[in-house]
């Protein structure tokens, strides 16, 4: 596959991804029931579509699938906690984990503007903990922030594992995830057809599929292009939280997620420019 084709793949990863925040808001479930059943259903769609006849348990497979089960649960605990827009936000610091940990694991040396741009993202993010918040709010963030250090660990230990089979860690980190949450699937949660709806998109396209581009397309792309090309996700996801829910963000948030955006679009363009992607 071409460079441009895994580009592509990344961007519609991006969009898939940006529609998790608002729908989550929408089923009246305990985050961990959404998160355990989107999983499980993620797991059926992703098993068809690899088909492995063996699955593999090295070192860098389970621990990402542990960043996974990391990253999807925070992440929807996050967002019953606090904006849609802040989660995503927030979560989209994992560009400055990669960076950290991408040439030690993965030999992955980042540039001048890679550190730039981390600079200014880590600034960003800076702001959404320095409003005045409810411990929920509060708790909310920390939740989209180790999301976000799970979004970096999987990435990396599925870029490790490029030659081998990448999805393997999502496989297995769906399936612990559905198996770790399964005690909240019996405490009464709405049967309502619009909220079993609402839960198989998410469990067959928002993850299921998303994946299935995303595991493609981290085979011939870096650990840290992997983390900042779907960056539409955090574009669409605050604007869907605030024309379908009415959510409104902070100054301080708003102007901490332009940082993030900055840091992220502002690199892909310098690099772009000198010639480094294509």
């Amino acid at each position: 596959m071409k460079r441009n084709n895994a580009i592509t793949l990344l961007l519609m990863t991006g969009v898939i991804w940006s529609t998790g925040g608002f729908i989550i808001k929408l089923i009246p479930w305990s985050p961990f029931a959404i998160a355990g059943i989107r999983s499980g259903i993620a797991f059926i769609v992703l098993y068809f579509f690899a088909k492995p006849k063996s699955f593999t348990f090295n070192y860098y497979t389970k621990l990402g699938a542990f960043f996974y089960v990391l990253m999807v649960v925070c992440f929807v605990l996050g967002n019953k906690m606090t904006s849609a827009g802040n989660v995503i936000l927030i979560q989209y610091a994992a560009p400055i984990y990669v960076a950290l940990f991408g040439f030690y694991f993965l030999k992955e040396k980042s540039s001048k503007v890679d550190w730039l741009a981390i600079i200014v993202i880590f600034s960003g993010l800076c702001f959404f903990f320095l409003e005045e918040i409810s411990a929920d709010q509060l708790q909310g963030k920390l939740m989209a922030f180790l999301s976000g250090v799970g979004f970096a660990g999987l990435t990396i230990c599925m870029r490790k594992e490029k030659n081998q089979n990448p999805i393997h860690s999502v496989l297995i980190g769906n399936f612990l995830t559905f198996f770790i949450c399964s005690p909240s699937y019996f405490n009464g949660s709405s049967s309502s057809l619009e909220s079993w709806s609402l839960l198989i998109f998410l469990g067959i396209v928002q993850l299921g599929f998303s994946y299935i581009l995303y595991s493609t397309a981290i085979k011939h792309v870096t650990a840290l292009d992997a983390i900042i090309y779907p960056v539409i996700e955090p574009i669409i996801n605050p604007l869907l939280a605030f024309l379908i829910l009415g959510e409104l963000m902070t100054a301080k948030a708003i102007f901490g997620g332009f940082l993030v955006l900055l840091g992220v679009v502002g690199r892909g363009i310098i690099k772009s420019n000198e010639g480094k992607y294509f």
